[in-house]
């Protein structure tokens, strides 16, 4: 069986999380396809946007914890460092827009994977949790990164430490996520807007991305080095001197990625 599926709808591709029996939680094969998946997309020129969604009733539930104590199985250091790591990592330096459209519960891992992401949107029955504390572990999947980032340090650490259960709806308001839409509407609408996403400038979008993960370190000045230099690099593209013709010509602009 495979746990992850992967789906090419027009310049879309899209992720699913496949454990649904066990509301999608991570076990090693899992981890390990999903890190190919998301290689797969990141180099199919086809791709112009990923979705990062779950099946079933729950969008990922973390991790698999008969698997996390079996004696036998990959144990800690291994799930953190081969696992989820390489899944966030590769998340955030795909430069392509990657949208996680949360369908249920996003628990553990299974959070702050969505909320590594460049957009989130979910299911206004969609849940978030920081379950770690309950089971006498640390948030992971560089969820102290970029938690606070989004709502926080002080609601961050209030959230990490209760493991308190926040609603899509609660999230929306607190920043946490973009948007929330109805349980008959959400994927409808996610696929609108990763489809959206993928006919704009796909360069210019992963170049945007690469600014925001580098902002988080550089002083100022450092990052106004890096708009001017990747600006120039922009501007080098086809995608640039279409969206200026059609601007001047008064038409919409057909994009090509490049």
């Amino acid at each position: 069986m495979s746990f992850i599926l992967s789906e090419l709808k027009g310049k879309v591709m899209v992720i699913t999380l496949n454990r649904p029996d066990k509301f999608n939680s991570f076990n090693r094969e899992m981890a390990l396809q999903l890190q190919s998946a998301l290689d797969q997309a990141s180099t199919n020129a086809e791709v112009r946007a990923l979705i990062l969604t779950g099946s079933g009733k729950a969008f990922c539930a973390g991790q698999d914890l008969a698997e996390a104590i079996d004696a036998k199985g990959p144990g800690i250091p291994k799930i953190v460092e081969e696992h989820y790591n390489p899944i966030v990592s590769r998340i955030r330096t795909i430069e392509k827009p990657i949208v996680a459209i949360v369908n249920g519960v996003a628990a553990g891992a299974g959070a702050n994977i969505a909320l590594s992401c460049d957009i989130v949107i979910a299911a206004n029955s969609a849940s978030f949790i920081q379950a770690f504390s309950k089971i006498g572990l640390i948030p992971d999947s560089g969820g102290t990164f970029f938690l606070p980032r989004l709502i926080g340090f002080q609601r961050a650490s209030a959230l990490m430490m209760t493991g308190d259960k926040v609603t899509a709806i609660e999230a929306q308001q607190m920043g946490m996520i973009f948007k929330t839409f109805a349980d008959d509407a959400f994927m409808e609408e996610g696929m609108k807007i990763a489809a959206n996403l993928a006919d704009m400038p796909t360069k210019a979008i992963g170049l945007t991305k690469r600014l925001l993960n580098e902002s988080v370190f550089n002083t100022h000045q450092n990052q106004l080095a890096l708009e001017g230099k990747l600006q120039v690099e922009a501007a080098a593209t086809h995608d640039y001197n279409e969206g200026v013709s059609a601007f001047l010509e008064k038409r919409k602009p057909v994009f090509k990625g490049n």
